[in-house]
C-alpha cells in the first residue's frame, strides 16, 4: 500500500516578512550590519573632520592675530643698511645681542603720563647679550644721561643731524631707533643683531597679562609725576603702578637716574621669575594672553617680527637658570663737566664690551664697601667694577661688576638670592 506523499506548505509573504530581521536591528555579525556601520562611520568621520578643521581654523586665526600684532620697523632696517659698511661685524657663533628700548611717547593712549609733544625718548635702554651656549643672559643698562658720541643721523623729520657729543638719550629723541643702534655700536664696537621697542601701554598690558610683578619698597612712595602712591613692603604691582615704579625718580630713592635703573633691573628679574614660576610658557591657557600682550606691545626688526622668530628667542632663554639671568649697568661715574650727567669709567667699560663682543663670561661682584664708587655724585654706589685678586692671570684678569640676578630675593639685603631658587 502506497503511503500518500508528505505535503510541505510554503511560507506566505506575510510570514516571510515577519521572519526576516531588519538590517538596522541586526547584531554586529549579521549580514545587514556592514551597511549600518558604514553609515555611522561616515557621519563620525564628517564630525571629526569638522572639529579638526574648526580647531585648525581657530588656531590659524589666533596665529594670524598674534603675528599681525607685531609692528615691523622697516624704516630702521633701511637706515641701518645705508651704514652697513661702518657697522661692527656680527659676533661669532650663535651668541646674540638685542637692544631693548622703552619709549616714553605720550601718543597712542599714553597721554596720562604727560602732554604729547610729538617726540619720544628712551626711558630704558638695555643691551641684552644671550650667550652662544644658551646658559646665561646678561642685560647691560645704558643710562639716558650718559655723555657719548652720537653719529650723524637721519632725523625724525627727514633732515640730518650732525655728529656730536651728547646725552645718550639724544640719539633716540632726535634720530630714532636707527640712530640709537648706531650710537650703541660706536660706543661698544658690538653689533646689535636685533632690537625691540615697547611703549607705556604695551608695558602695562604685559604686566597685567602675567598677573602682576612683585616688588619690595623700603618706604612708602608718593610721586605725582609717575602717578604712584604705594605703601612700604613686599607687594605685587599691576599695569599703571608697575609702570610708575620703573619710571619714578622724584618720589623714590635718591632721585637719580641710576637709582631708577636699579629698580628697572630688579623689576625685570622679578618679571622673569614670575613667568617661570607660574608655568606661563608651558600652559596654553595662560600663554595666549601673555603672547597677545607681548606681541601687541612690540615694534621689532624684521628678524624678530613674527611668532616663530619670537618663539625661538624665548626658547633660547627659557631654560637659563635664574641666577644666570643677570643685569648690570655700564661702568659709569659723574661727568667731569656736569655732575648731572654720566661718563664711562675706563678701562673697565671697554673690558666689559670686549667680553661681550667675544662672548666671554662677565662676573658680578657682591655688593659691599669694596665695590662702592665713593666718588659718584649721583648716588651710584658700586658701578665702578672691582678688580679680582692678583695671581689669576694679569693678561686675562676678570673684572667683577655690581649687578643683580633674577634669582635675587627683592626684599633681601645685599642682593641675597631667594633660598627657594
Amino acid at each position: 500500500m502506497t503511503e500518500p506523499d508528505t505535503v510541505h506548505e510554503s511560507a506566505t509573504p506575510e510570514t516571510e516578512s515577519a521572519a526576516a530581521p531588519d538590517a538596522s536591528d541586526a547584531p554586529p555579525d549579521a549580514p545587514g550590519a556592514p551597511r549600518r556601520r558604514r553609515r555611522w562611520l561616515r557621519w563620525a568621520a564628517l564630525a571629526v573632520s569638522v572639529l579638526v578643521l574648526g580647531a585648525a581654523g581657530a588656531g590659524w586665526s589666533l596665529y594670524q592675530k598674534l603675528n599681525g600684532n607685531i609692528r615691523t620697523d622697516q624704516d630702521t632696517a633701511d637706515e641701518l643698511a645705508r651704514y652697513e659698511h661702518e657697522r661692527p661685524v656680527p659676533i661669532a657663533g650663535k651668541a646674540q645681542n638685542i637692544l631693548l628700548l622703552g619709549s616714553d611717547t605720550r601718543g597712542d593712549g599714553n597721554g596720562a603720563y604727560g602732554r604729547d609733544e610729538g617726540s619720544e625718548r628712551a626711558d630704558t635702554a638695555i643691551l641684552l647679550h644671550i650667550a652662544a651656549d644658551r646658559k646665561s643672559a646678561l642685560g647691560v643698562s645704558i643710562p639716558r644721561d650718559l655723555m657719548t658720541r652720537v653719529p650723524e643721523c637721519t632725523a625724525r623729520d627727514g633732515g640730518r643731524t650732525r655728529a656730536r657729543l651728547a646725552q645718550f638719550n639724544w640719539a633716540f629723541e632726535f634720530g630714532g631707533t636707527a640712530c640709537t643702534i648706531r650710537t650703541v655700536e660706536k660706543m661698544t664696537d658690538i653689533r646689535v643683531d636685533h632690537h625691540l621697542v615697547v611703549d607705556f601701554r604695551g608695558f602695562k598690558k604685559l604686566v597685567d597679562a602675567v598677573g602682576g610683578v612683585e616688588v619690595c619698597l623700603s618706604e612708602p612712595v608718593h610721586d605725582k609725576q609717575a602717578l604712584l602712591d604705594l605703601p612700604a613692603g613686599r607687594q605685587t604691582l599691576h599695569g599703571g603702578d608697575a609702570l610708575g615704579y620703573v619710571r619714578a625718580r622724584h618720589g623714590i630713592g635718591d632721585g637719580s637716574d641710576t637709582g631708577r635703573i636699579d629698580r628697572q633691573q630688579q623689576f625685570l628679574g622679578s618679571l622673569v621669575k614670575k613667568v617661570r614660576s607660574t608655568g606661563v610658557l608651558l600652559n596654553p591657557g595662560k600663554v595666549y594672553p601673555v603672547l597677545d600682550a607681548a606681541t601687541s606691545a612690540l615694534t621689532a626688526d624684521s628678524g624678530l617680527d613674527s611668532l616663530p622668530e619670537l618663539y625661538e628667542l624665548v626658547r633660547a632663554v627659557r631654560d637659563i637658570p635664574e641666577d644666570q639671568v643677570r643685569f648690570l649697568t655700564v661702568p659709569r661715574q659723574s661727568y667731569a663737566l656736569d655732575a648731572n650727567r654720566d661718563e664711562l669709567v675706563q678701562p673697565e667699560a671697554d673690558e666689559l664690551f670686549t667680553r661681550l663682543r667675544n662672548d666671554r663670561p662677565v662676573h658680578l661682584a657682591s655688593e659691599g664697601p669694596d665695590t662702592a664708587d665713593a666718588g659718584s655724585a649721583k648716588g651710584d654706589a658700586g658701578q665702578r667694577p672691582r678688580k679680582e685678586a692678583e695671581g689669576e692671570g694679569k693678561a686675562d684678569a676678570d673684572s667683577a661688576y655690581r649687578g643683580t640676578t633674577a634669582a635675587r630675593d627683592i626684599c633681601a639685603p645685599n642682593g641675597a638670592e631667594n633660598e627657594a631658587n
